[in-house]
Protein backbone atom coordinates (compact mmCIF):
# COMPACT_ATOMS: atom_id res chain seq x y z
CA UNK A 1 0.00 0.00 0.00
CA UNK A 2 1.26 3.27 -1.05
CA UNK A 3 2.91 5.43 1.86
CA UNK A 4 -0.23 7.75 3.01
CA UNK A 5 -0.33 10.26 6.40
CA UNK A 6 -3.68 8.70 7.55
CA UNK A 7 -3.87 4.83 7.90
CA UNK A 8 -7.65 3.26 7.53
CA UNK A 9 -7.93 0.50 9.43
CA UNK A 10 -11.64 -1.00 9.03
CA UNK A 11 -12.94 -3.42 11.83
CA UNK A 12 -14.47 -6.02 10.74
CA UNK A 13 -18.21 -5.14 11.42
CA UNK A 14 -17.00 -1.58 10.06
CA UNK A 15 -15.79 -3.44 6.59
CA UNK A 16 -19.63 -5.34 6.94
CA UNK A 17 -21.30 -2.17 7.02
CA UNK A 18 -19.85 -0.49 4.46
CA UNK A 19 -20.22 -3.09 2.05
CA UNK A 20 -23.57 -3.78 3.03
CA UNK A 21 -24.33 -0.36 2.34
CA UNK A 22 -23.13 -0.36 -1.34
CA UNK A 23 -24.70 -3.15 -2.05
CA UNK A 24 -28.89 -2.02 -0.47
CA UNK A 25 -28.07 1.16 -2.31
CA UNK A 26 -30.42 3.29 -0.38
CA UNK A 27 -28.01 5.57 0.48
CA UNK A 28 -27.05 8.99 -1.11
CA UNK A 29 -24.66 8.85 -3.55
CA UNK A 30 -22.38 10.94 -1.32
CA UNK A 31 -22.32 8.49 1.72
CA UNK A 32 -22.34 5.38 -0.99
CA UNK A 33 -18.50 6.54 -2.50
CA UNK A 34 -17.38 7.55 0.62
CA UNK A 35 -18.04 4.02 2.08
CA UNK A 36 -16.58 2.88 -1.47
CA UNK A 37 -13.56 4.74 -1.20
CA UNK A 38 -13.52 3.66 2.83
CA UNK A 39 -13.48 0.25 1.78
CA UNK A 40 -10.27 0.93 -0.92
CA UNK A 41 -8.52 2.52 1.48
CA UNK A 42 -8.46 -0.06 4.37
CA UNK A 43 -5.20 -1.15 5.09
CA UNK A 44 -5.73 -5.44 4.38
CA UNK A 45 -3.58 -7.36 1.52
CA UNK A 46 -6.29 -7.06 -1.28
CA UNK A 47 -5.79 -3.05 -1.22
CA UNK A 48 -2.00 -3.05 -1.57
CA UNK A 49 -2.12 -1.75 -4.99
CA UNK A 50 -5.00 1.01 -4.54
CA UNK A 51 -3.02 3.98 -4.56
CA UNK A 52 -4.66 7.62 -3.41
CA UNK A 53 -4.79 8.61 -7.36
CA UNK A 54 -5.95 5.14 -8.20
CA UNK A 55 -8.80 5.22 -5.50
CA UNK A 56 -9.65 8.73 -6.91
CA UNK A 57 -10.11 7.90 -10.62
CA UNK A 58 -11.83 4.91 -9.59
CA UNK A 59 -14.64 6.95 -7.68
CA UNK A 60 -14.22 9.98 -10.39
CA UNK A 61 -12.95 12.23 -7.36
CA UNK A 62 -9.46 13.69 -6.60
CA UNK A 63 -6.91 12.91 -4.62
CA UNK A 64 -7.46 15.21 -2.11
CA UNK A 65 -11.05 14.16 -1.01
CA UNK A 66 -9.47 10.64 -0.32
CA UNK A 67 -7.06 12.28 2.16
CA UNK A 68 -10.24 13.87 3.49
CA UNK A 69 -12.19 10.87 3.92
CA UNK A 70 -9.18 9.24 5.51
CA UNK A 71 -8.95 12.08 7.65
CA UNK A 72 -11.96 12.11 9.01
CA UNK A 73 -12.22 8.64 9.29
CA UNK A 74 -8.82 8.78 11.06
CA UNK A 75 -9.82 11.65 13.29
CA UNK A 76 -13.70 11.73 14.09
CA UNK A 77 -14.44 8.27 13.41
CA UNK A 78 -16.33 5.95 10.60
CA UNK A 79 -20.26 8.39 10.94
CA UNK A 80 -18.22 11.42 10.58
CA UNK A 81 -16.40 10.19 7.31
CA UNK A 82 -19.60 9.15 5.79
CA UNK A 83 -21.46 11.89 6.97
CA UNK A 84 -21.70 15.43 5.02
CA UNK A 85 -19.83 18.34 7.29
CA UNK A 86 -21.85 20.84 8.08
CA UNK A 87 -20.93 23.66 6.14
CA UNK A 88 -20.75 27.19 8.39
CA UNK A 89 -20.68 30.42 8.08
CA UNK A 90 -23.17 29.99 4.80
CA UNK A 91 -25.04 33.01 5.43
CA UNK A 92 -27.56 34.07 2.47
CA UNK A 93 -26.41 37.58 1.87
CA UNK A 94 -29.90 37.83 -0.33
CA UNK A 95 -32.94 37.06 2.16
CA UNK A 96 -36.69 36.69 0.84
CA UNK A 97 -37.09 40.73 1.42
CA UNK A 98 -33.95 41.43 -0.74
CA UNK A 99 -35.51 38.77 -3.46
CA UNK A 100 -39.30 41.20 -3.21
CA UNK A 101 -37.82 44.10 -3.49
CA UNK A 102 -35.58 43.13 -7.15
CA UNK A 103 -38.58 41.54 -8.63
CA UNK A 104 -40.79 44.63 -7.71
CA UNK A 105 -38.30 46.35 -9.39
CA UNK A 106 -38.24 43.78 -12.03
CA UNK A 107 -41.52 43.99 -12.68
CA UNK A 108 -41.47 47.86 -12.48
CA UNK A 109 -41.33 50.48 -15.78
CA UNK A 110 -37.91 50.16 -17.18
CA UNK A 111 -35.59 53.99 -16.85
CA UNK A 112 -36.53 56.35 -19.11
CA UNK A 113 -34.78 55.52 -22.99
CA UNK A 114 -35.15 52.22 -22.33
CA UNK A 115 -37.98 49.43 -23.21
CA UNK A 116 -37.04 47.04 -20.85
CA UNK A 117 -34.87 46.07 -17.78
CA UNK A 118 -31.81 43.97 -18.04
CA UNK A 119 -30.36 42.14 -15.50
CA UNK A 120 -27.18 44.61 -15.74
CA UNK A 121 -29.48 47.75 -15.57
CA UNK A 122 -31.75 46.07 -12.57
CA UNK A 123 -28.03 45.28 -10.83
CA UNK A 124 -26.97 48.59 -10.98
CA UNK A 125 -30.46 50.20 -9.63
CA UNK A 126 -30.49 47.70 -6.73
CA UNK A 127 -27.07 48.68 -6.17
CA UNK A 128 -28.01 52.84 -6.24
CA UNK A 129 -31.04 52.14 -4.38
CA UNK A 130 -28.88 50.56 -1.33
CA UNK A 131 -31.27 47.42 -1.47
CA UNK A 132 -28.32 45.33 -1.58
CA UNK A 133 -24.63 45.14 -2.97
CA UNK A 134 -25.10 41.79 -5.16
CA UNK A 135 -23.65 40.72 -8.55
CA UNK A 136 -25.66 40.52 -11.99
CA UNK A 137 -25.62 36.64 -11.21
CA UNK A 138 -27.45 36.86 -8.09
CA UNK A 139 -30.00 38.71 -9.61
CA UNK A 140 -30.07 36.62 -12.54
CA UNK A 141 -30.85 33.87 -9.76
CA UNK A 142 -33.46 35.85 -8.49
CA UNK A 143 -34.76 36.43 -12.18
CA UNK A 144 -34.76 33.07 -12.45
CA UNK A 145 -36.48 31.44 -9.56
CA UNK A 146 -39.23 34.06 -10.90
CA UNK A 147 -40.04 31.91 -13.78
CA UNK A 148 -40.60 35.19 -16.21
CA UNK A 149 -39.33 35.66 -19.23
CA UNK A 150 -38.96 40.00 -17.99
CA UNK A 151 -39.37 41.08 -21.69
CA UNK A 152 -36.19 40.30 -22.11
Amino acid sequence: MANRKYIVTLMQEERKYLEKMIQKGKVSGYKMRHAAILLKLDEIPENQDWTGKAIAKAHNTNENSVTHIAKRFVEEGLESALTPKAQENRARKIDGEVEAKVIALACSNPPEGRERWTVRLLRDEVVRLEIADIERGSVNNILKKMNSSRGV
